[in-house]
């Protein structure tokens, strides 16, 4: 029979594959059929007359917030036994980054109702159009935002990991230099937005990595609990 910390471990690992499916659907494949951040009115009639698929977007982004939340809960049951505090604190960071994202989501949800208006508008009612791209845009940079709580998370979680002795130090190190990844990436649109660092994608990766671990193997560790 399968521990608690064993359970957490699976758990963490299929919570954050659904996330790595979620995500780039809404925002690589739907919203950029929609949205035109350059032109208001064609965004506006876009989502306007792909409601639904809009819709699906934002449930997609819903569903990814709740595996956050999730994923919370799990990973702290996971690495509870090498720091209770340290991670408890790791658990804190990445629900304010949850909290943040259903903010921003909240913008999605208010241009969903704006565009319901579609029906009542005339030729000179440009000023609703202006609204549902601001809210968009405001969904982008407090998204964009929330990642530097993320950032930091994936810093502590990669300390625990890398102290844990049921887990390879390497996967503490590659989740280190994502956390790094993130919070540089971050920092970039608000301070330096001009500047170019496409290379520093490649760090993301160190969390799937993780993930396939915990798939694989993280449901199988021997870990002395409490």
């Amino acid at each position: 029979m399968k521990t608690q910390v064993q359970k957490a471990g699976l758990i963490s690992g299929i919570g954050i594959l659904i996330m790595v499916l979620t995500v780039p659907i809404a925002e690589f494949v739907i919203f950029p059929q929609l949205i035109d951040y350059e032109n208001a009115e064609i965004t506006f009639n876009h989502i306007s007359k792909n409601r639904s698929l809009f819709t699906t977007g934002i449930f997609l982004h819903l569903i990814t917030l709740i595996c956050d939340v999730v994923v919370t809960w799990s990973l702290y049951i996971f690495l509870r036994p090498v720091h209770q505090d340290f991670a408890l604190l790791t658990a804190f960071f990445r629900m304010v980054f949850a909290m943040l994202t259903l903010a921003a989501l909240l913008n999605l949800v208010s241009v969903l109702n704006l565009t319901q208006k579609a029906d009542y508008l005339t030729a000179f009612d440009h000023g609703l159009y202006s609204e549902v791209l601001l809210q968009l845009k405001n969904f982008q940079l407090q998204w964009s935002f929330a990642f530097t709580f993320f950032g930091i998370y994936l810093l502590l979680l990669g300390i625990l990991v890398y102290k844990a002795d049921f887990i390879p130090r390497l996967f503490g190190i590659l989740l280190i230099i994502a956390g790094l990844g993130y919070l540089l990436d971050t920092l970039r649109s608000f301070f330096f937005p001009t500047v170019s660092l496409g290379y520093i994608m490649v760090t993301f990766f160190g969390e799937l990595v993780f993930m396939l671990w915990l798939l694989i193997k993280g449901w199988r560790v021997k870990v002395l609990e409490d």
